[in-house]
């Protein structure tokens, strides 16, 4: 009897995620036999955990909190949108045995804001809280849908205005400290880091998002994050969790890993169900 193909996400906290049953999800859904399963992986462990993932037969990897970066330097290979990112959050077992890093990140919030919630980026100010590796991982993507500009903010300022730098090429592009922030408006604020999640937001002035504008946590939660209800408190139009996101960015891995696109939609409605009223 053959076993099925082994898949894995590894990350520090990991019990609340939701990848096993999304990609158990589009297993049914497109016939494929694998396995998925959620390992808690410390930064200082990453590599051996890896090696000896695909050592024991693992065919991918999907890696997050904090080993996107980690595993950008792991990968033998990489895509150009995960070069730029300087962070992986797919590992793909290849034919030569060789591993091919990714980054599907950006990709899968660009197609949950402009597919899932018709939300145009083109033209907009847009402004990214926190410049980790999440943030690294989604400039590009968004610089292809024709910003006006990206604003990354920061509480150390020099990261900020470093990870700018690094990606003046793509388009305008700048970084600064919360307190700079006083006077401006965007018209879509994304918060990249993992802080809302346990409730905590850096310090955001007043009348910060333009009357219409979108909130996107990148975090999710059963309950609202608390920059969810940041933005629905300043007016947002629409104030988003990463939810959509992390069905989008797990149908691109799967893709990579399977060759078959599953569909997305019937995976967030099913997720989003589920959810606290």
């Amino acid at each position: 009897m053959t076993l099925p193909d082994r898949y894995a996400v590894f990350g520090q906290p990991i019990k609340h995620s939701k990848s096993p049953r999304i990609h158990q999800l589009f297993a049914q859904q497109t016939g494929q036999a694998l396995s998925y399963e959620a390992q808690e992986v410390p930064a200082e462990q990453f590599e051996s955990a890896v090696s000896t993932f695909f050592a024991e037969g693992g065919k991918g990897l999907n890696c997050t909190v904090p080993l996107k970066e980690l595993a950008w330097a792991y990968a033998q290979y990489k895509t150009e949108r995960a070069q730029l990112g300087k962070a992986v959050n797919t590992l793909a077992l290849q034919v030569d045995g060789t591993i091919l890093g990714d980054n599907t990140d950006g990709v899968g919030l660009v197609t949950d804001l402009t597919v899932n919630h018709d939300i145009s980026l083109g033209g907009s100010r847009i402004l990214i809280l926190g410049a980790g590796g999440a943030t690294r991982g989604i400039i590009a993507p968004i610089f292809e849908k024709s910003p006006q500009s990206i604003t990354i903010a920061n509480r150390t300022i020099d990261k900020a205005a470093k990870l700018a730098t690094e990606f003046q090429h793509k388009g305008t592009i700048s970084g600064c400290g919360f307190n700079e922030l006083k006077n401006r408006q965007f018209d879509l604020i994304i918060n990249a880091t993992s802080a809302s999640l346990s409730g905590q937001l850096p310090p955001l002035p007043e009348d910060l998002l333009v009357k219409q504008g979108v909130c996107y946590d990148l975090a999710y939660g059963n309950e609202p994050t608390a920059f969810v209800r940041w933005g629905q408190e300043n007016r947002a139009v629409k104030s988003l969790d990463g939810l959509g996101m992390l069905v989008e960015q797990a149908a691109e891995a799967f893709f990579i890993w399977r060759g078959v696109r599953p569909q997305t939609q019937p995976v967030i409605d099913l997720l989003n169900a589920g959810r606290n009223p």
